[in-house]
């Protein structure tokens, strides 16, 4: 069971059913010993795993139902079929059913743009008709930390980025939330729902799937899609992305070792920040 600090309100309309979205992706995790040919890793070096970002996701959707503010939390993801565990998974720590999508189409790409995913996730959202949806802030792989941002865009909902505090209030329909800045500041802010959430790491402490939820998840529906399915054709999926060239950055760092008493270490420390121009002569 999840221990974070959360909290929500306990209001709530009776005559609405409040449904929950979360996108989750499945991320790769490279071996330590990885080798690269002809731009690609090989398989045999690649483990797969649900993305960090979405667990927490994943937490405030779960715990929002708990908290009967909710009552139901839908995953979507996009993927091929051995996107499924990590599905599971997201199942296994409490979501209620699961969408994933994958298509021909997309499969014969290299790498799946911002839009492209949200289009796809707006597709799945409009099916849904959720009143909130919660995405990472971003993935551990690509790191573009926009798909949640673009997909409120295209569905033309409000939203919120890098949240580390929700609270929803469904007798006003809309949200509390505190959002992290740069620099360390933050700030609160009011959002009309339906709205996009994209959820910050540190916003609660996702819990562990126990057995007993890894066994529920096995029953648990999983509803795959394709693009057509969705309404979208194989030119509205079309990713800009394509995947040119893949190399391990050269670590380049000069490493001095200093001899001697305190003192004598000291004055080489400073005669090198002097060298280097980062202190005077």
């Amino acid at each position: 069971m999840g221990s974070g600090s959360q909290t929500f309100s306990t209001r709530r309309r009776n005559r609405w059913t409040m449904k929950i979205l979360v996108t989750v992706k499945e991320v790769t995790d490279l071996a330590a010993d990885f080798q690269i040919a002809d731009a690609e890793i090989d398989e045999t070096y690649l483990e797969y795993e649900l993305n960090e970002w979405d667990a927490y996701a994943i937490e405030t959707g779960v715990q929002l139902v708990e908290a009967g503010i909710a009552d139901e939390v839908i995953v979507a993801t996009i993927g091929p079929e051995r996107a499924e565990e990590s599905v599971r998974m997201a199942l296994a720590k409490g979501a209620d059913r699961a969408i994933r999508v994958w298509d021909d189409a997309l499969a014969e790409q290299d790498l799946l743009d911002v839009a492209t995913k949200a289009e796809i996730f707006a597709s799945v959202v409009e099916a849904e008709e959720p009143e909130v949806v919660l995405t990472g802030v971003q993935a551990n792989d690509d790191g573009f930390g926009a798909t949640g941002v673009a997909l409120a865009e295209r569905l033309d909902y409000g939203w919120a980025a890098v949240v580390n505090a929700l609270e929803l209030d469904a007798d006003e329909g809309g949200a509390h939330v505190r959002r992290e800045l740069e620099g360390g500041l933050e700030e609160l802010s009011d959002v009309t729902l339906p709205a996009v959430f994209t959820i910050q790491t540190g916003i609660n402490q996702p819990r562990y799937a126990s057995l007993r939820g890894i066994r529920e998840a096995e029953a648990k529906e999983i509803e795959r899609k394709t693009l057509s399915d969705l309404g979208i054709t194989k030119a509205d999926a079309a990713s800009a992305l394509q995947i040119t060239d893949l190399f391990e950055p050269v670590a380049e760092r000069e490493v001095a070792y200093f001899d001697g008493d305190p003192d004598e270490q000291v004055e080489q420390v400073a005669d090198v920040l002097a060298d280097s121009g980062v202190v005077g002569e």
